[in-house]
């Protein structure tokens, strides 16, 4: 059961961000597996939970990041991660392209929501052609995201504006290349304790309705197969 994280927590990210070298790691392993990776796989392992009293039949899965950075992807950085994240998501090849659910503990603050790591130009496409069949459902969701302080919207945008949108108050949505629902803070006190889960929860409820939109887009007719491509491309 996840207790909250600690300062050795906090510690071990910032010692690992000045000495990011395999020696200094391995003489911290335990403090970073004892007050890092199982708190947050157990935090992951609740929320999870979570979802799947809300959505039994959604077959999501947890993922908590690994440490290690890809040795092929280093670009001068040392071989270890400063923050540990979990995602809750479906089982997929291509989970970068799905909307997925997110913590991330980071030494100065932590950050969780929903969205996608890089959507796929068909799949914003399809935003757009669902958007424009039917725009009270997104003028809803959009108004209940404006309605609140929680979560803000962090968007990509193409270069070049897309088509016009049905309303002023969608156009955003028409602009997006990628996008997430995030909350971002400082290291809060409720980090060390049980009181984050409650707060996760209520955020997770709120944006229950926005992954179910956004992940049936899969299934949606591409537009560039319907003769609208002109439009909605």
């Amino acid at each position: 059961m996840f207790t909250g994280f600690t300062q050795d927590t906090i510690d071990f990210m910032w010692g690992i961000r000045f000495n990011n070298e395999r020696v200094w790691f391995e003489a911290h392993k335990e403090m970073y597996l004892t007050t890092f990776y199982h708190p947050m796989k157990e935090l992951g392992g609740e929320m999870l939970e979570f979802f799947q009293g809300l959505r039994p039949d959604s077959g999501l899965i947890c993922k908590v990041t690994r440490i290690y950075r890809d040795a092929r992807r280093l670009h001068g950085r040392g071989p270890y991660k400063e923050s540990l994240w979990f995602s809750i998501e479906r089982p997929s090849e291509q989970w970068t392209a799905q909307p997925v659910f997110w913590f991330e503990l980071m030494p100065e603050g932590w950050t969780y929501g929903m969205g996608y790591y890089m959507a796929k130009p068909v799949t914003m496409a399809k935003l757009r052609a669902r958007i424009a069949r039917d725009p009270e459902t997104m003028t809803k969701l959009t108004r209940d995201l404006q309605g609140q302080t929680e979560f803000v919207l962090d968007a990509e945008n193409y270069k070049r504006p897309k088509c016009a949108a049905p309303s002023t108050l969608l156009e955003p949505w028409y602009q997006m290349k990628s996008f997430a629902i995030c909350h971002t803070d400082k290291l809060t006190e409720e980090l060390f304790s049980r009181a984050v889960i409650d707060r996760m929860k209520k955020g997770y409820q709120f944006l229950l309705p926005y992954y179910d939109y956004f992940v049936t887009l899969d299934g949606d007719p591409d537009p560039r197969e319907s003769g609208t491509m002109r439009l909605v491309i």
